[in-house]
Order: structure tokens, then sequence, then C-alpha cells
């Protein structure tokens, strides 16, 4: 199983979130996002799923609260497979396709660990169903007491395998003790000094609690001595050993998996759960912000990255995988301010909100700031470099900008979408994609939407013009032409005029500068069915931003 799309409403932080178009070759989705962004909220649905299936508990108003953001009104959750089924549900309406089986969904909340086993006597008077998994937390904010019955649970089934099947010394260790230790090799290595082993594993009898020892080094360790590291690394696999026959086809949610571990552990934990220990028919959901799991999930074709930090989650939120050839990703578990340390001995370019989308085609380092003033902001205090929208430019006005600010790079074009739908750039994608496209047609067309429109443009061309930053700070007081260009006075009018005149000339190259293609000429047929983000993966987009930024 896998999931392609997730709609809540009304759901603990959500008022309406959609979570889609997760690719179905997407084996693991790592949820970032800072503390208390809402990653764990959508685990809490999975949860709901599984306890519908299950029917195993009491669904009545009091649990329905814990879900819902506002009482009065309704709460539902929505969850599309890949393979065409889907569930629905809200307090009164359960719609569970009869192709979806009850352990579609296997989860762990973050709270999990135990710092030693107390245990006297196997279950303590507990009665678990572990088929059923009838020990799981019904709610996220609830500890999991699963890795106590886990360890209870493989020691019977050893005793069983022993008296019952005849089985030898050595296939007992194949089958309980050798996953645990070539998982140990994986993550810690075999270096002997940081070796780990698992040796035993003895229930409780006379008395006293379970033992399990390792071996680390030269010396034999119990589980109470292991880092926090090493116990929460024996938990998740322990479970694993102990339940994952019965989950071959099921959405996996992991809280927090990196509690405790460097970066080099928690990418090597992640590619080990991956490879060796998640079915290939089904899907791993974790949250994080370790800077270890979102380069696994970097470097991982068969990964998914949702970003939810910096959402409002009151209003309608669309989420869809991030793209990965972008740095922005990094920033949740490093932080802007530290990633040029991190990147020391490359160039770092800021650039406008959402437009690092395209730029990241080009390899490069490219980070986001909220619009072009901030950018400005960041370029003028800081050694680094930054991309702005040409905007209501002239010519001159550039000239003397790069002139002061020498990392302070401005597109030749109006916005980034004129070298989206420059018509050389969708000649290129139109010839790979085998699609119909004539250049001469296209410019034609720009032309007359342009003429339709410039008049508009031209009337506010001077008010525009005053927001811009580059010339109003102190450093230029002595230089009046400079400080007041973009103010309401002569040298604004002037430039604005020959803006206008830009604007006045059919020339294509003339009047293509100033054009804002971000918000005009957007029907043109030309425009239409084009994804933006493959326009910006062509040969001539990256030639022209990578001769910009070499000048």
């Amino acid at each position: 199983m896998r999931i392609k799309n997730i709609h809540l409403k009304n759901f603990k932080r959500f008022t309406d979130l959609v979570v889609r178009d997760i690719s179905e070759k997407s084996k693991l989705v790592l949820l970032i996002g800072s503390n208390g962004s809402g990653k764990s909220s959508l685990f809490d649905a999975f949860g709901l799923c599984t306890a519908s299936m299950k029917q195993d508990c009491v669904m009545n108003n009091e649990f329905w609260s814990y879900f819902q953001k506002n009482e009065d009104q309704k709460t539902e959750v929505q969850i599309q497979f890949h393979n065409d089924v889907q569930i629905s549900l809200s307090k009164n309406n359960f719609q569970i396709d009869e192709r979806i089986d009850k352990n579609t969904f296997y989860g762990r909340t973050s709270f999990r660990h135990i710092s030693k086993f107390t245990r006297t006597v196997p279950g303590q008077g507990v009665t678990i169903n572990i088929e059923k998994d009838s020990d799981r937390p019904r709610f996220f904010i609830d500890r999991d007491i699963r890795f106590k019955n886990d360890i209870e649970r493989i020691n019977e089934s050893i005793y069983k395998d022993i008296f019952r099947l005849d089985q030898s010394v050595k296939k007992i260790k194949e089958k309980y003790i050798n996953p645990i230790n070539a998982a140990f090799s994986n993550i810690f290595g075999n270096e002997k000094n940081i070796k780990l082993e698992l040796i035993e594993m003895i229930p409780p009898l006379d008395e006293k609690p379970t033992q399990i020892n390792f071996r680390k080094g030269n010396s034999e360790i119990p589980y109470n001595y292991l880092s926090a590291g090493e116990k929460e690394i024996f938990n998740l696999f322990i479970n694993l050993l102990s339940r994952g026959l019965l989950y071959q086809n099921t959405i996996y949610y992991i809280d927090e998996i990196d509690l405790h571990l460097n970066t080099k552990l928690q990418f090597k934990v992640l590619q080990e759960l991956l490879d060796n220990w998640i079915p290939e028919n089904s899907q791993l959901w974790t949250a994080s912000h370790s800077l270890g799991f979102i380069e696994y999930a970097k470097q991982n074709e068969h990964a998914s990255i949702i970003d939810f930090d910096y959402l409002d989650f009151d209003v309608t939120q669309i989420l869809t995988p991030e793209p990965k050839d972008s740095y922005e990703i990094y920033d949740i578990a490093v932080g802007k301010e530290f990633l040029p340390s991190l990147f020391a001995d490359r160039d770092i370019y800021f650039v406008e909100n959402k437009d690092i989308v395209y730029y990241a085609t080009l390899g490069l380092i490219f980070l986001s700031e909220n619009n072009r003033n901030s950018v400005y902001h960041k370029v003028r205090t800081t050694g680094f470099c930054g991309i702005v929208d040409r905007d209501f430019l002239s010519d001159d006005d550039i000239l003397k900008i790069m002139e002061h600010y020498k990392n302070l790079y401005i597109l030749e074009y109006y916005s980034i979408e004129n070298y989206l739908y420059h018509p050389d750039n969708l000649e290129e994608y139109n010839n790979v994609t085998d699609r119909n496209f004539d250049k001469q047609e296209y410019i034609k067309d720009l032309t007359v939407a342009k003429n339709e429109v410039k008049l508009s443009i031209i009337s506010s061309l001077t008010l525009n013009r005053t927001g811009y930053p580059y010339f109003g700070e102190p450093l230029y007081d002595k230089t009046p032409s400079l400080k007041n260009r973009f103010k309401s006075e002569q040298e604004n009018i002037d430039q604005s005029t020959a803006i206008a005149n830009y604007l006045n000339d059919d020339d294509f190259e003339i009047y293509y500068k100033v054009l804002p293609m971000k918000t005009y000429c957007t029907q043109l047929p030309q425009r239409q069915n084009i994804p933006k983000s493959d326009l910006a993966k062509t040969n001539w987009f990256k030639n022209k931003i990578s001769t910009l930024l070499k000048q």
C-alpha cells in the first residue's frame, strides 16, 4: 500500500489540509518542520484509520473530541491510495474500501523509550493479542509500551521453536539474533571498539527482570548500560522483528526515529530500515527535523519530502513534495543563519520566495527570502549573493545598481516567468516533447497581447518604482540623484518614461524586458498545460541563468 493523497478537515491542527501528488515510487515520505508544526497530527489521522478498521475501541464523543479542532464543525479524514482504494471517515460515516486490510496501518509514537526492564514475571498479568496489535497506543500523545511485549513474544517464540520444532541453536540465532546484529553492523560499523552485538535475551527468572546482554569491544554490557540512542535503535528493530511479518502491505508511520542519534547514525538507521526491514509493497512515513534524515531523503529517488514549516493551518493548505534539488529543505535542520558556514566553500544565492523551485534545477545553492526587498537587504548587509527580478528597472537603473552592489544579480527580464515563457525556451521544450510550436506566431501573439495592456502598465510605472529599496539607504545621502532615484521626483519620471518607451516599442527584445509575464499574457494558448517546473529544466533556461551569474 502506498498513499497518493490525504485530505483532513477540522482535524487536530488543521482546518483544511491537503497532502497530494505523492509518487507511487515513494517508499519513504519524510515530514519536515519545526516542533509544533503539525507533523504528528497527521499520524493521528492514520491512528484513527486503524481504530476504525480494527473496531477495537469505543469511538464515542470523548474519543472524537481528541481529533476535533472545533467542536461545532465536522471532522473528516480522506486517504487515497495508489491502487485506487480509499478511506473516508467522519464521526458518523465510515467508508472503507473492502479491499483494505485491517493491518494497512502500523504506527509507533515517539514515546517508546524505556531505560530498564522492571517486569519480574512475563506480562505482569496483562493480556496482549499481538496479532491484533491490542497493546498499541490509542493516541499519538500516549506512551508506546510494545517494546517489553516484543521481548516477551520473541522469548516465547524461541521456546516454541526449540520444544515444538526442535530447531537447532544455529537456526535460533539465524532467526532472532543475526537480523539484529546485521542491523547493528550496518549502522554502527564493525570496528572492534564500536561494534555492538546482541549476545543473549533471558526472560524473567527467580524474580529477576528480563536480562538482555550485548558485547561492545572487549566488554559485555547489559541493556541498562546502553546509550539512549543504542536503546532506541534496538527498540525499533526488535519491534519489527517481533511483528513485521504481520504487516507486509502496510503504511508504517513512526515518529522521530532519529531520537538521540547523531547525524551519521540518523542517515544509516533510515537506510537500514528502508533497505532491509520495510517490505517492498509498504511505505514508511516518518517525521523529523534532523539533517541525516533530510540528506537521506534527498539522495533517495524513492523518497518524498513534505514541508510543514511556517504554515498557517487555520487556513486551507495544499502541500506537495518538495523539490529535492533545493537546499531550502536543509533550513529546518540547520537554519538559514548556519547554512553559510555549512557550505562555506560555495556561493550561496538568496532568491525571491517560491522562485527557488526554478533556480534549484541549476545545481547551485539557493535559499529563499520573502521578497525582492528581503533579498536586497541580505546582500547589502552580508557577503552573500542575491538574485532579484528586474521588475520596472531601466537599463540605466541596472547599471547603477550593479555598480554599487557587486553581489546583487538582476534578471535580464521582468521576472523569472519571462525566462520560462520566452519564445526560445518554449521552442526547446516543445521540440523535446514533440509538440507543435510556431515561434514567430507566438511572438506576434505576445506583441498583440502586450499592446492591449501597455497603457494600464504605463499609468502606474512611477508609483510602482517608489517601492524599490536599492538607493534608499543612508549610505547614499551625499548622492541625491541615487537616493531619490525611485522617489516621485524627476529622476524617477525620466526612467519611467524610458520604460514606457520600451513598452510602446513593438521590437520583441525591447518590450519583453519589462513586460510582466507573471500577470499578463497568461491566456495565450502557447502557455497552456505546461508545468513551469518543466520549463525550468531546459538547457536554454539553465544557460541564461548561468550566464547571468557569471557576469
